[in-house]
């Protein structure tokens, strides 16, 4: 019974935690890492929003192509796909330089953030071009 209590004590830390960081000046590891997941998670918001953008933007390339040449839509799918793959394993490596560290997650989490708000200016610039 104490092991799940110490299991649970973190889950119930959470909506406190958050009404106490400052994430523009974090004094300790838990609100580096907690800031560095709140940026994470807005990032993947923003990722979201453009790839719904970039998907209806390449429905329309598809839908004035011949049925034969269709398949821009198909293509990002299967990019995005690909890339969390990349997102995922590029961010592990990352954390690596801290394995088993307090640390780790935080370089993780930073890293998904910068990776993912970089793949959104990608999603954004697709939506940007002819056609």
């Amino acid at each position: 019974m104490r092991r799940l209590a110490c299991l649970c004590l973190p889950l119930l830390a959470g909506p406190a935690l958050a009404q106490q960081v400052d994430c523009k000046s974090p004094k300790y590891q838990v609100e580096m890492t907690f800031c560095a997941e709140q940026s994470w998670i807005a990032a993947d918001e923003e990722l979201n929003v453009a790839f719904r953008t970039a998907r209806d933007a390449m429905r329309k390339i598809d839908a004035a192509l011949p049925i034969e040449q269709k398949g821009a839509e198909t293509q990002l799918r299967d990019a995005q796909r690909a890339w969390i793959t990349f997102r995922d394993a590029t961010c592990a490596a990352e954390g690596y330089s801290y394995h088993g560290g307090s640390a780790e997650p935080m370089v993780i989490y930073s890293c998904r953030a910068r990776v993912t708000k970089a793949r959104a200016l990608d999603l954004w610039a697709m939506t940007a071009l002819p056609g």
